[in-house]
């Protein structure tokens, strides 16, 4: 797919909203449609490595998409960190699966995006499983935060 064919995402937002109905539809050139075109872009999937470079990310998106699944998004607790040429989103992913009975423990996710001269295009996508929330009775010492060394 060329530059050319590509929508214009006047805002970080739009390339956004674009992006999870793309990953719903499970339509690959969509989902490349809002990916730059830049080798630097990077993906990382729950529990899965780093793909870098188009083809890379491409291929990693076919893969997720030719498992048929039907999928549906809720994002949550959005937060978003906006300059002139790079806005940063992190939201949590609330999923649900089209034929399971409940919806998935909720990912968090980072979506970064570049304004670019064909409008803004995401270049980073980092998903990891979120913690589970801790149960309302548990004993205060375990609800505690874990200490992460990161």
């Amino acid at each position: 797919m060329t530059d050319v064919k590509k929508p214009l995402f006047p805002t970080p937002q739009e390339a956004e909203a674009a992006f999870y109905e793309a990953f719903t539809k499970g339509d690959l050139d969509a989902m490349m449609a809002v990916w730059a075109d830049d080798e630097d872009i990077y993906c990382v999937h729950p529990g899965g490595p780093r793909f870098a470079g188009v083809e890379q990310v491409r291929e990693s998106w076919r893969k997720i998409f030719a498992n048929g699944q039907t999928l549906r998004f809720q994002l949550r607790e959005q937060q978003h960190v906006q300059g002139m040429m790079l806005s940063v989103h992190s939201v949590y992913e609330h999923i649900t699966v089209a034929g399971e009975p409940r919806a998935r423990n909720p990912v968090v996710a980072t979506n970064v995006y570049m304004r670019t001269e064909r409008g803004w295009r995401m270049v980073a996508h980092h998903a990891s499983p979120a913690p589970a929330p801790a149960a309302s009775g548990a004993d205060p010492e375990r609800r505690r935060e874990p200490k992460t060394l990161h």
